[in-house]
């Protein structure tokens, strides 16, 4: 990746400087990473630009390998209609998010996405499930039983659905996550 085609322009690095919280080193890096996963002969910029790289090949990244909710990340960033590949701007706003200088509203705002599996735009008792299960394991040593399942999601509710419909919406969970200083340092992928 030495030739004058294999870096960035300027004025796109300008660009994905304004729109991302990514440095420019942070996005010649990530644009290296990205192109990794293509083929060779598609590395160029034009090409790479144009790229889609399938999630398999996203999840076998090490910074995304051991995170229990990675294909929820992926799928929440992919632009695809079919949600299974990211373009490299996927990938950069994948990153952007993930990174130290995204302000909290951005940070939980994304892990509400994420943790809402069915996508209604609300946390139900299943996502909540769904999320405690990616937490602890899908192992039967690690995986509560359905009573202390029952017990934890009511403890969960109890303490953050603030209107009591059995949901819980954004506005509610970003108020559960402002009261967490450790969230915003916790939510970061760093490549």
């Amino acid at each position: 990746m030495g030739g004058s085609g294999s870096r960035l322009s300027k004025e796109l690095l300008v660009e994905y400087q304004d729109l991302t919280f990514l440095t420019k080193q942070e996005i010649l890096l990530a644009h290296r990473r990205f192109c990794e996963l293509l083929p060779q002969e598609h590395r160029s910029v034009e090409e790479s630009l144009q790229a889609r790289v399938s999630l398999e090949q996203i999840l076998s990244l090490p910074e995304l390998k051991a995170n229990p909710f990675k294909e929820r990340i992926c799928r929440v960033f992919s632009t695809s209609p079919t949600r299974d590949s990211l373009s490299f701007e996927d990938f950069l706003d994948l990153l952007s998010v993930f990174s130290d200088t995204a302000t909290p509203d951005i940070k939980s705002h994304y892990a509400f996405r994420i943790f809402d599996f069915d996508d209604d735009g609300t946390l139900n008792r299943e996502d909540l499930s769904q999320l405690v299960n990616c937490l602890t394991g899908e192992g039967e040593d690690t995986r509560l039983s359905a009573s202390e399942m029952k017990q934890l999601i009511d403890n969960i509710l109890e303490e953050s659905d603030i209107d009591r419909d059995g949901t819980i919406n954004l506005s509610e969970f970003q108020h559960v996550i402002s009261r967490s200083p450790d969230f915003a340092s916790s939510f970061k992928i760093v490549l």
